[in-house]
């Protein structure tokens, strides 16, 4: 008897085991994003700063020590 499985079966399958995996590594999956969400809005800050012009480090410790 062959037990070869359709292609909606294992696909099926697969979300059945995804979804699993989602429910039970919840805590490390939003580390993960939240780590990727912090990388993606350093990269921007980076960015940004490559096309401003520079600053004395004394002008942005004022800025820092005045609240905003």
């Amino acid at each position: 008897m062959s037990m070869l499985m359709s292609d909606i079966q294992i696909k099926d399958l697969f979300k059945q085991a995804l979804t699993e995996m989602l429910h039970e590594n919840r805590e490390e999956l939003y580390g993960l994003f939240a780590e990727v969400l912090e990388d993606v809005a350093l990269t921007n800050a980076i960015r940004e700063g490559i096309s401003t012009e520079n600053v004395d480090r004394a002008e942005v410790f004022e800025v820092l020590e005045s609240g905003f």
